[in-house]
């Protein structure tokens, strides 16, 4: 049986479920701890690899999402930033900036618990920022306006260039 694009023993597999179960055990220990309610693991081969905990308040750092975190910590730790072969799995539905992250990584898939209509009824409404992104740059609610230079492609120029450099 297929649900929503995927079999139905992948969501019920128990490893998956464990996956996503240390992913919310991690969101319940941040609040405890001070933090937000999200957490996230890395698996690679079927083991964790990296984890992270919504650090925002902590940090004073409006980037320091469970997911996000837990790129960071993946990367540092397999010494990369291409994340191919890895899977997130997260305590809720990952917002734009962490989906973001996770095609930049090169993660092979995403596996969350809570959705962000969840995350809208605890106070997240990273439902806005989706909307937000679909409107023309002029009619958001903060307005991107692009003033173009001279030398405004120079270091692409410089980039599209060079030899040996390292592609991402």
């Amino acid at each position: 049986m297929i649900i929503n694009g995927e079999m139905s023993e992948e969501r019920n597999n128990p490893q998956r479920r464990e996956f996503l179960a240390e992913a919310v055990r991690l969101s319940v220990e941040s609040v405890r701890t001070g933090g937000g309610p999200f957490g996230a693991v890395i698996v690679k081969g079927g083991e964790i690899v990296a984890s992270g905990v919504n650090r925002v308040a902590p940090d004073n750092d409006p980037t320091a999402h469970a997911e996000v975190v837990a790129i960071r910590s993946a990367c540092r730790s397999l010494s990369t930033f291409n994340l191919a072969g890895c899977e997130i799995y997260a305590s809720c539905e990952p917002c734009p900036m962490c989906l973001s992250a996770i095609y930049w990584a090169r993660l092979d898939s995403v596996w969350f618990a809570a959705d962000r209509v969840d995350a809208m009824k605890a106070g997240f409404d990273d439902d806005r920022i989706y909307r937000e992104i679909e409107l023309p740059m002029e009619a958001r609610s903060i307005p991107c306006h692009q003033i173009k230079l001279d030398d405004d492609l120079h270091s692409f120029e410089l980039w599209a260039r060079l030899s040996g450099k390292v592609e991402y």
